[in-house]
């Protein structure tokens, strides 16, 4: 059965499509998202129709009332979105001729769907930045503030999830602050790559109308306009960059997931999770489930697809508009609400979540951690690091089969393992001395920790200044 109404380009058709391909084609399921941006888009355009001569003053008003009459129609939940209309473009634009009448037909002259629909979501991809940077920001704040309240704390440091070396708590939490951080910086480049204006560049040609390209982007708050009109139609960089910072983003946050999971099990207990970000079991009744951290860690994967998508969808696209690109927007959509909604997730599981120093301490001081401090006393002593560490190694293997720690021996017990072991050896395995030791620019070490978060909360301070200035 033919399509009922007929669609603002079906001039040279002679039918309208089938039910089914008009549903199959729109995209007005998803794109009506940015009825905002639409609208926003149309009065300047008019505006600048009218500033150019090219439409009447008298028109241009009528269009802004007739578009802010819709947008308060939509913000209502008054507006009847017809599928016919195929998407939101077409959608505003009709109701808004049938409003208003001929004046509304003459709001397209000059654009294409294909400039008017980059213009949307150039748009629509700022406001997602300034909402996913926002949420970057809760959390580098949280994570600041749970360093800077357990400064002290030590704990177990792993590599290969082995025991290594002791560190700071502080240090540990300040590690994915950094990863945030930089989280924020690949959000902040894909709204730079977004901040362009494509509107003016109509179907891929440019028009012959003199429109004034500059007063747009000024009445848009776009820092500049596209120099090519191809590439401005058929440019989805921005949204593949910010798919990116979103998955990147959830990788740190898959690992800070793992982490707390792992932190929370009865053979770590090194953080107890508030109830209001735990679950229970149907059958066991002891049970405390970290599911919200798991659901993020899983998460994971959906935002990576959806990087994956539209890397697919953009592969090997002649220039300039190809249809495939409607299905540039619904991934990116779920990829920066499915990151908002676990940033905020995350926060609330740090925030609240116990710290048990005790048990972190207790850790800290076993395994054989004090090693690599060991072996660095004797290269203190004038023996070559190789040989030192074969024979902290050597100390090691005998503790083990001796079930003795190496804070255990006494300093005559070291000087029958190796004559450059003297009296003072035993500080070289002391769990405070050795964390404190490493004051090396970044590290470990209380004063080294110190400086960082002064850094970290300087960075913080600056960066939620650049995001209230987006």
């Amino acid at each position: 059965m033919a399509g009922e109404n007929k669609a603002l380009w079906g001039g040279r058709f002679e039918r309208s499509p089938e039910r089914f391909t008009m549903e199959f084609g729109a995209s007005l399921p998803v794109d009506r998202k940015f009825w905002r941006e639409d609208i926003q888009g149309s009065i300047a355009h008019a505006r600048m129709l009218g500033k150019q001569g090219i439409i009447s003053m008298d028109d241009v008003e009528a269009i802004e009332r007739g578009l802010l009459a819709i947008g308060e129609r939509i913000e209502a939940g008054d507006f009847v979105f017809d599928i016919n209309d195929e998407d939101i473009h077409m959608s505003i634009e009709s109701q808004l001729t049938r409003d208003i009448g001929a004046a509304g037909g003459r709001l397209h002259t000059g654009r294409s769907r294909n400039d008017q629909v980059a213009c949307d979501t150039h748009l629509y991809a700022k406001h997602l930045c300034q909402a996913l940077a926002e949420k970057v920001l809760e959390l580098r704040a949280c994570l600041l503030k749970v360093a800077q309240d357990n400064m002290g704390v030590v704990m177990p440091g792993y590599t290969h999830l082995q025991l290594a070396q002791p560190v700071l708590f502080s240090h540990h939490m300040l590690a994915y602050y950094w990863m945030l951080t930089r989280d924020f910086k690949r959000i902040l480049a894909a709204y730079d790559a977004a901040d362009v204006l494509p509107l003016g560049s109509a179907a891929l040609a440019g028009t012959t109308y003199p429109l004034d390209r500059d007063y747009v982007a000024q009445q848009l708050g776009f820092k500049e306009v596209s120099k090519n009109s191809l590439d401005a139609v058929s440019d989805r960089d921005y949204l593949m960059d910010l798919a990116y910072a979103c998955s990147v983003c959830m990788i740190h946050l898959s690992r800070l997931s793992e982490e707390l999971i792992l932190w929370s099990t009865s053979e770590f207990r090194f953080i107890r999770m508030d109830d209001a970000y735990s679950t229970g079991s149907s059958i066991m009744p002891q049970k405390k489930n970290p599911d919200f951290a798991e659901l993020t860690r899983g998460k994971t994967g959906r935002v990576v697809g959806d990087l994956m998508g539209i890397l697919v969808v953009m592969k090997s696209l002649p220039l300039a508009y190809n249809k495939d690109m409607q299905e540039d927007k619904e991934g990116v959509f779920d990829a920066v609400e499915t990151v908002c909604d676990c940033l905020h997730c995350m926060t609330g599981m740090v925030s609240t979540m116990k710290v048990n120093r005790e048990r972190m301490r207790e850790d800290a001081e076993c395994g054989f951690m004090a090693a690599t401090d060991l072996a660095d006393y004797l290269v203190g002593k004038g023996v070559p690091f190789r040989q030192a560490h074969e024979i902290v190694g050597e100390l090691v293997l005998k503790c083990e089969k001796m079930g003795r720690t190496l804070q255990s021996l006494s300093p005559a017990e070291l000087a029958e393992h190796s004559s450059y072991f003297a009296t003072d050896a035993v500080k070289a395995v002391d769990i405070d001395a050795i964390v404190a030791r490493r004051t090396t620019a970044g590290g470990t070490g209380h004063a080294a920790v110190a400086t960082q978060l002064e850094q970290a909360a300087q960075q913080l301070a600056a960066d939620q200044a650049l995001a209230a200035a987006l």
